[in-house]
């Protein structure tokens, strides 16, 4: 397995679930009023710490991670599901920059485990919410929030475990090229 120290994904969190449109129907009752149930929230996108991980190969191959969405409401004032939150596994000392803006978002250490980096959208109203003594029939729902996407890029600090001293010409960075497989400048100086 190569040791990889960044990674560039698409973080989607999960879109909220719509409120229902629903009245109350029994036989003995004529006029049952709303009971439209409000919708789930969308799940989140979270970079959390793990201590098992020392590289960000667990992402390679992966550009697009998107969260569960909410369902949406349904009938008796049921409210619809939420959706679950994606965890990203990373090690510590991960550095979590927004592609778009190259602003630091945060750092994923010991004592910083977790960072939100895709909110997601909070769940409709359904029709029992817009019930009054004026207004005893409402036919007005909200559609749940739509999804953040947000491109985001993964690096990995490193703390470097050995150093070469030498003289010119003595061969470092062709040894650092072969046992890493880096591509590191080699050239004949002065």
């Amino acid at each position: 397995m190569a040791f990889q120290d960044e990674a560039k994904i698409i973080a989607i969190s999960g879109k909220g679930g719509n409120g229902c449109l629903s009245f109350r129907r029994e036989k003995y009752i004529p006029r049952g009023g709303p009971d439209g149930g409000d919708g789930g929230d969308g799940g989140d996108v979270v970079v959390v710490y793990d201590k098992n991980l020392n590289s960000l190969s667990n992402l390679r191959g992966k550009k697009v991670l998107s969260a569960q969405s909410g369902k949406g409401g349904s009938g008796k004032n049921m409210k619809g599901e939420s959706g679950d939150d994606l965890l990203v596994p990373v090690p510590s000392g991960t550095m979590i920059y927004s592609e778009n803006t190259g602003e630091l978002i945060g750092e994923i250490t010991e004592k910083n485990p977790k960072i939100t980096v895709a909110k997601g959208g909070k769940g409709g109203l359904g029709n029992a919410r817009f019930k009054s003594s004026t207004n005893q029939s409402p036919r007005k729902t909200i559609d749940g929030e739509e999804a953040d996407r947000r491109e985001i890029l993964l690096e990995l600090r490193l703390i470097a475990d050995i150093g070469l001293l030498g003289l010119p010409n003595a061969g470092k960075s062709t040894l650092i090229n072969t046992v890493t497989n880096s591509k590191s400048k080699i050239g004949s100086y002065a």
